[in-house]
């Protein structure tokens, strides 16, 4: 090794590991890589990067692989500790995967794999509900080298056709169906509509998830009949640090597809670090992150992050309400949770019940609470720290983005004493070297400013382009702010130096040559009466709650009042409409660019909904809308 690794890392308090990471990043991430990774061949540089080229390279001539670190070395110290706890749809139905018995799975999948001339380089999608067979399938890609892009198992044939289509993946692997929240999803039927178009695909590899018949085409494989005659070891591949592990399609600009590219020992080094740190992850620990593996953090925090560190991660199938608002809480207290990790989308929803859904549930089990995927409101924090936690479990609120592979801003990891402050990021991770942009692209120094959040040097877990199309790459994310992470947030710093992010650029408004992101004007009315979800053009969209009365005028013109006296007057909305529900996808996420297309009048081009929880509600809004529009005109 190209340096000493003689003292170790994680005696050092929190804030000397802080300042190594930015003052010897190459020291820092070097002794870190050594110590927590099991390499088949060293590095002999640890970085190689230079932000106006687009150039990341970590770890540079060293060779690892993703599963051993995953899978044989807890299979080997620990090979009947539980890997993955499967909390399937129906409450008290889960079933527990221990670290050999996962280890042996991943290697028969891989051995089909391998059959099927699956080999390195190789791209496979894979389109299956929460699982361990999902999971294994991830790690089987990693183990022969094959690039797995991971299709949400919401996602229409459409759309999973342009991200086949556009990785040129070689295979699919799914499921006849998935379940969830009491009902079937038909996955088999979707990839066989997809594939129709897509010239690539050679094999089609088939899990039964229920005992319903498909019916099986030329392409298709019986994965589990198939895995049942392969062998249950599988040598691993041995890959640079810098080839690619996984594929992640997110949202664009464009129409195009946007897959971004993460790579081997750097990603998996970040999302173990930040795991361990962020959420006070300790040996044994059950750890509850509710995420869909499809997403970046089903990704980071059900699968790579907590399977390096040996950890027991839970897989969750269901809904924060099926088959009642207790599920969470439940699931909690059966399989005494250490962490659980959740979106402030469900939290609002978990909101709306009486709180005997949660304290009915014995919740001493849990020791951190995380919120992640877009900025928590007040009260949304309050609740899911004071109820949930009981006001004795630390509540992170998590900043990251599936370009940044794993959690940049939190309030851990922390010095003992140290505050963690309502609704607020707070403290960039190790590495992270936050820099806030004025308008006219100078650095803003000093507390108490606002501007585009961008990070000025890279770090391990850090997305390394976009597929086929590195030119896009540069231009989205180092172009506008040159030499310069763009995150294409906004965010504040405080008088404390702590970051508050004030939620996406592009839906910063301008008001009387004023600035206003819609984090913080959402988070006043949803600490009065109602719920506002988007606030465009501006507009805001009210889901009022169910004990507020019956006088929607009188609650409206309160939230105006609320936001002059918390804000400012200038920051009231001109409108204000009041619906049942919003347009969320399966993951909770609100749909904001179908608001701003009903409030701009073109919904005959919704583009893919196939992700929304239930349609209907599109139509539902729209009507709404039409009433409020023509009602304006008559007053006019």
């Amino acid at each position: 090794w190209p340096f000493a690794t003689a003292w170790s890392l994680h005696r050092l308090p929190h804030r000397d590991l802080y300042r190594l990471s930015v003052t010897d990043p190459d020291r820092f991430w070097g002794s870190a890589a050594v110590d927590r990774l099991r390499w088949m061949r060293p590095f002999h540089q640890v970085r190689d990067c230079d932000f106006s080229s687009g150039k990341i390279n970590w770890f540079v001539g060293g060779k690892i692989n993703v599963s051993v670190n995953c899978l044989d070395v807890h299979a080997e110290n620990h090979p009947d500790r539980v890997a993955l706890i499967w909390e399937r749809d129906e409450p008290g139905t889960e079933v527990k995967v221990t670290y050999r018995e996962l280890l042996e799975t991943t290697c028969r999948l891989a051995n089909t794999l391998k059959s099927h001339e699956i080999k390195k380089g190789d791209r496979v999608a894979i389109y299956m509900p929460v699982s361990p067979i999902a999971v294994a399938a991830m790690l089987a890609c990693a183990r022969i080298g094959a690039v797995h892009t991971m299709v949400f198992a919401g996602f229409s044939s459409e759309a999973l056709a342009a991200k086949i289509q556009d990785a040129q993946c070689k295979a699919v692997i799914t499921c006849n169906q998935g379940v969830r929240g009491g009902r079937l999803i038909h996955l088999k039927s979707t990839v066989d509509a997809a594939v129709r178009s897509c010239t690539s695909i050679q094999h089609i590899f088939v899990s039964q998830r229920t005992e319903q018949p498909v019916v099986m085409g030329e392409l298709d494989v019986p994965l589990d009949e198939m895995m049942s005659q392969h062998a249950s070891v599988c040598p691993p591949e041995p890959l640079d640090s810098e080839d690619s592990l996984f594929l992640l399609y997110t949202s664009g600009s464009t129409g195009k597809p946007k897959g971004i590219v993460h790579t081997q020992a750097g990603y998996l080094l970040y999302t173990s670090m930040t795991h361990q740190y962020v959420f006070d992850y300790r040996d044994g620990d059950v750890f509850g992150c509710v995420a869909d593996v499809g997403w970046i953090t089903g990704h980071s925090y059900v699968v790579y992050g907590p399977l390096c560190n040996g950890a027991t991660t839970v897989l969750f199938e269901s809904t924060p309400v099926y088959p009642d608002p207790g599920r969470y809480w439940e699931m909690v207290e059966r399989l005494r949770i250490n962490q659980f990790y959740s979106t402030p989308t469900a939290l609002r929803l978990l909101l709306k019940y009486d709180d005997c859904w949660v304290k009915k549930y014995d919740r001493s089990s849990l020791r951190t609470l995380g919120s992640v995927g877009e900025p928590i409101n007040h009260e949304a924090w309050h609740w899911f720290h004071s109820v949930v936690g009981e006001g004795r479990c630390p509540l992170v609120d998590t900043w990251w983005q599936t370009e940044t592979g794993g959690i940049c801003i939190a309030p851990h990891p922390l010095e003992e004493g140290a505050p963690i402050i309502p609704a607020m990021a707070m403290r960039p991770f190790f590495g992270i070297q936050p820099v806030l942009m004025g308008e006219k692209g100078e650095t803003l120094t000093g507390d108490s400013v606002s501007g585009a959040l961008c990070i000025s040097q890279p770090w391990p877990g850090m997305a390394r382009s976009i597929y086929g199309d590195h030119q896009r790459f540069i231009d989205a994310y180092f172009k506008v702010y040159h030499g310069y992470y763009f995150t294409g947030d906004g965010a504040h710093r405080s008088e404390d130096g702590y970051y508050q992010i004030t939620g996406r650029m592009d839906d910063v408004i301008n008001v009387s040559g004023h600035r206003l992101g819609t984090a913080e004007i959402e988070d006043v009315r949803i600490r009065s009466e109602a719920t506002v979800c988007v606030f465009s053009v501006p507009f805001a969209f009210v889901v009022l709650k169910e004990d507020v009365g019956d006088d929607p005028t009188a609650i409206l013109q309160h939230l105006r009042g609320l936001v002059a006296n918390k804000i400012t007057k200038y920051a009231v909305p001109e409108h204000f409409l009041v619906v049942k529900r919003l347009p969320k996808t399966r993951s909770g996420k609100i749909m904001r660019r179908i608001l701003r297309k009903v409030v701009l009048e073109t919904t005959n081009d919704l583009g893919d909904v196939s992700t929304l929880d239930d349609p209907s509600v599109v139509k539902e809004i729209v009507e709404t809308y039409e009433l409020y529009r023509k009602d304006r005109e008559k007053k006019k």
